[in-house]
């Protein structure tokens, strides 16, 4: 994968926009990881990545939308998974599938824009507010949307996708959703994310046995 921050091809201002975005990012994480999601504020920030608040705007609207690009190397990562899922495989399982696919391959380095401390990371900010635990499900860029589409037959409007999406993000909350530090024997990050969401899904998956449509 092309790095953009140093790509020549990108023109020098893009580029720029983009290592002040990457800067901001940097910025608000380690703000976050040192004092706390509620403590930091846009304000500092903008001081320790030294640029205004003005300019903190024009790349984000929100502290929490800066936070929430924790979420882009995984779901990228998703993304670039989910077609390799065979046609024939239901929608969640798939989604099970690639997500844990993408975690095996984190500690290896071969995932572009992911690694093991990202995953620390955003287990660790996003899993200490509710507020965003609940930005986080939300999370699914058109991308995934449309993947996902595609791979039910329906456009991204249909509620099938709405109820797809609604019930992977309610698996994997209900999963990772206390995890912000090791945990029973296990190093926080992409391994322990894995035994959980398999878990959890395994327990969607016996409660769903013989569920119906029809009258008892």
């Amino acid at each position: 994968m092309v790095d953009l921050l140093t790509d020549t091809t990108v023109g020098l201002r893009e580029r720029k926009k983009l290592r002040t975005r990457a800067t901001l990012i940097d910025a608000a994480v380690r703000l976050c990881l040192a004092q706390g999601y509620e403590q930091t504020t846009v304000e500092q920030i903008a001081a320790l990545a030294e640029v205004s608040t003005r300019t903190f705007s024009r790349y984000f609207a929100t502290k929490e939308a800066v936070i929430l690009t924790l979420l882009e190397g995984l779901t990228d990562a998703v993304a670039r998974g989910l077609p390799t899922i065979p046609a024939g495989v239901p929608a969640l399982e798939a989604l099970r599938r690639v997500h844990v696919d993408v975690l095996n391959a984190v500690p290896s380095g071969t995932v572009p824009g992911l690694t093991s401390n990202n995953i620390v990371a955003m287990l660790q900010i996003i899993n200490s507010t509710p507020a965003l635990q609940a930005a986080a499900a939300g999370f699914w860029p058109p991308t995934n949307i449309a993947l996902l589409a595609e791979r039910l037959g329906v456009r991204p409007q249909d509620r099938k996708v709405r109820l797809v999406t609604a019930v992977w993000s309610s698996i994997i909350t209900t999963a990772c959703g206390d995890l912000v530090a090791d945990t029973d024997g296990t190093v926080l990050g992409p391994e322990l994310m894995i035994e959980r969401i398999d878990s959890a899904f395994a327990d969607f998956a016996a409660l769903t046995v013989g569920l119906s449509t029809g009258p008892g």
